[in-house]
């Protein structure tokens, strides 16, 4: 059932980091799997008058510390088993960077684009009403990842209010402002991102500027963010992907010109001031630092040796293989693992759940300040694993969250005794 290479992946890295540390066998077999796993049809009416019908999914893997956090992601190729490894990567980054909340994960099998707004609405809808037992403030909290948005968020929220005849806004983040939703959430991943970049040029003695090069492939949701805000710091964005290809321009893209392009053309090619390249040729440029901010396994062990960069920053959720991250740190490649460098977007969801659950909200600076602040103390805590146990960057964030795991699961014992 959790078969696919993600999950593997994951697992197999949760088993090394358990065995590096010498944790108990015992909390690893019970992490080895999630605690819930829903699969349910989606059927809607399209606009044609045909119905057709999506599959659906919603795991929650640990809720030791909280209730459950993840995102709803629409794609074409999501699965069970990717749902489930997802979930297992939110269980450690929220650990990892302190937390009171556990792992889940959810989505739909579609692609978005091939449906019109009201068809997007009914599916999110009717998605809502396939899960709502399982969901709520305090058990499994939502929010956007790839191909959902605010938008997204506002219809899944005011359709779980309908089914409890009140309205509920803190049941998922990531919502418009309008409807209960916080300062700096749209943006938190990718400026979380660009923190961890500082912190890392930090513990390398360096500091970004003209001449610190940094190619993005994946210019989203994630990318963008990241790439605006190192781009303002002086960095030079030399490229930038997303799925219709890659540009690179070795003197700089201008990323307020690229942003506006996108926004009428919805994709980078055709961009007419910078080279258009293959994504495997951005993955291979000899850069300073490269974000990999678009799907998981665009890292392998087919192209890890050919990768150039000084710094990889994992935006996106598993970028880089098992097998890859040996190869790279062989070649002393400095990895900022996914579950720290892109937890900026649940520490800002978890601002607004609180902001929510207390209808009081805060400023902008005071939101970026806590951001900045935890994401520094969670940096630090993954070099100090790093150098505890002489191990690599990636296996330290993960041995970071079992101790956190192992601590309060210890505390709460196993039920029933």
């Amino acid at each position: 059932m959790f078969d696919s290479p993600l999950f593997k992946d994951s697992f197999e890295q949760l088993g090394q980091a358990g065995n590096t540390m010498g944790i108990d066998p015992n909390i690893i077999e019970r992490l080895k799997y999630p605690k819930r796993a829903m699969q349910v049809s989606v059927p809607i009416r399209l606009d044609d008058g045909s119905v057709k019908t999506f599959q659906g999914f919603r795991v929650q893997h640990n809720m030791t510390i909280g209730p459950g956090k993840g995102g709803l992601r629409y794609h074409p190729h999501v699965t069970l088993s990717e749902t489930a490894a997802l979930a297992m990567l939110m269980t450690f980054k929220n650990a990892l960077v302190g937390l009171p909340l556990g792992g889940a994960k959810g989505g739909v099998q579609v692609d978005p684009n091939d449906l019109s707004r009201q068809e997007l609405q009914s599916l999110t809808r009717r998605y809502t009403t396939e899960i709502n037992m399982i969901i709520g403030p305090n058990i499994d909290i939502p929010a956007p990842d790839i191909g959902t948005d605010g938008q997204t968020m506002a219809w899944f929220m005011d359709t779980y209010s309908q089914i409890k005849g009140y309205t509920v806004p803190e049941v998922v983040t990531g919502k418009p402002i309008a409807v209960g939703g916080s300062l700096g959430r749209k943006e938190s991943t990718g400026k979380g991102v660009a923190y961890c970049v500082n912190f890392a040029y930090q513990k390398l003695g360096k500091t970004i500027d003209k001449n610190t090069t940094v190619a993005v492939h994946g210019f989203g949701k994630v990318g963008t963010p990241a790439a605006e805000d190192l781009a303002q710091q002086g960095a030079r964005i030399v490229a930038l992907g997303d799925v219709s290809g890659a540009i690179y321009n070795v003197d700089g893209l201008d990323i307020a010109d690229v942003v506006n392009f996108v926004k009428e053309n919805k994709f980078l090619k055709g961009y007419p001031k910078a080279e258009f390249i293959t994504n495997d040729e951005l993955l291979e440029l000899d850069v300073d630092v490269l974000i990999p901010a678009a799907i998981d396994g665009v890292i392998t062990i087919k192209n890890a040796h050919n990768i150039k960069a000084k710094i990889i920053a994992e935006g996106a959720n598993g970028p880089v293989t098992k097998e890859a991250i040996d190869i790279l740190t062989s070649k002393n490649i400095f990895i900022i693992p996914d579950i720290l460098c892109n937890a900026g977007g649940v520490i800002v969801s978890y601002f607004e759940w609180v902001q929510g659950l207390q209808n009081f909200f805060w400023g902008l600076d005071e939101i970026n300040r806590k951001l900045h602040d935890i994401l520094k103390q969670s940096f630090q805590v993954v070099v100090d694993c790093s150098e505890e146990f002489n191990t690599d960057m990636k296996q330290a964030a993960l041995i970071g969250a079992l101790r956190r795991l192992d601590r309060a699961m210890r505390l709460r014992g196993l039920f029933p005794v």
